[in-house]
């Protein structure tokens, strides 16, 4: 059987911290629905992190926290801007479209899986006036689905341009951890990437950072929070026992294992990226900037690989992905590339 460490970050187990974290809070009893001391700790942590008075809720999945924050900010009758790749147009299912009621998203071209300011200027216009869906949110993916990183001036000019038309900012963070210790060394924080440059309301993702269902939605415009905890239970995604998924939060964000884990990942991708350059044949498609390498095989190399290691096409006839993750070890960087030098 193939093994698949590098066919995602969804593919590693549970981080020591946050299984040390549910262990604990399996202790005794507590009260339900969010009233226990882990999830008040995990927010005043958020809010330490974050360097404001946000307001954080958790629910189970990356799709939930997209699409509840969207609808938090959007109206039936309105669009979602993002980027063609956009985890919320490729791989939601249309959750952000049904959670919204039917607001529309609207995917726009951009280059290293980026937008860029003059493509979402562009979108106001498209359409026929009230014919058209008005343009409500646009939402930016951090790190992007080709696993680049923005900049925050990047995030800044994007929110200037909504901000000047009346959209709200999300930022979809499934891999906001591996963006944030991409940019640390820089002297950026997560207030630098988030609140500071303009994003309205953030999808920080836990799941792909060794947490078990536990997806935080971190709101830096409160109002939009208002009644939210409302919006989750209808969504069936307000746990009964929220202490377990708080109690991961808490611990990552005390220890300060969730950037940790995030740079071990980073830093696994680029030995990888770097060691796969070296191959006849084989030409990165992207810089490898945060924990994804985005490569072009020739078919042998690729067929070959797969005998031993699973992983995915993306983006081309001959584009695979390979994803390290917070458990990817030197020894298993070492072991992929040795059956792809064989």
């Amino acid at each position: 059987m193939a093994d698949y460490r590098f066919a995602s970050d969804n593919a590693a187990g549970i981080c020591p911290e946050a299984w040390e974290a549910l262990a604990a809070a399996n202790q005794g009893a507590s009260p339900g629905y969010g009233d226990d001391p882990w999830t008040e700790s995990a927010r005043r942590r958020m809010r330490e992190v974050f360097e404001t008075d946000c307001e954080t809720h958790f629910v189970f999945n990356g799709t939930a926290a997209n699409s509840l924050a969207i609808a938090a900010a959007n109206r039936s009758y309105q669009s979602v801007i993002c980027h063609a790749a956009a985890h919320i147009d490729t791989d939601e299912c249309g959750a952000p479209e049904f959670f919204t009621g039917g607001g529309k998203v609207l995917p726009l071209p951009g280059p290293h899986g980026k937008l860029r300011p003059e493509e979402v200027q562009a979108a106001f216009t498209r359409g026929h006036g009230i014919h058209f869906p008005k343009p409500g949110v646009l939402s930016l993916t951090q790190a992007t689905e080709w696993g680049t990183v923005y900049q925050p001036a990047e995030i800044a000019a994007l929110a200037a341009v909504a901000r000047a038309a009346g959209l709200r900012v999300h930022l979809d963070g499934a891999r906001f951890a591996n963006a944030a210790a991409a940019l640390a060394a820089k002297g950026v924080t997560p207030a630098d990437l988030t609140w500071r440059s303009g994003v309205d309301v953030l999808s920080f993702g836990g799941t792909k950072n060794g947490l078990l269902t536990s997806e935080a939605i971190v709101f830096f415009d409160r109002e939009l929070a208002r009644d939210f905890a409302y919006r989750m239970k209808q969504a069936g995604q307000l746990a009964s026992k929220m202490r377990f998924a708080s109690a991961q939060w808490d611990a990552v964000l005390r220890t300060g294992a969730w950037l940790r884990h995030a740079a071990n990942a980073n830093a696994r991708a680029g030995e990888l990226a770097a060691g796969l350059a070296r191959l006849a044949g084989v030409r990165l498609q992207e810089r490898t900037e945060a924990n994804g390498i985005f490569l072009e095989l020739p078919p042998p190399l690729a067929g070959a690989l797969q005998q031993r290691w699973g992983f995915y096409r993306f983006f081309g006839d001959h584009g695979y992905r390979l994803m390290c993750s917070w458990a990817t070890t030197p020894q298993d960087v070492a072991a992929f590339l040795e059956t792809a030098a064989r």
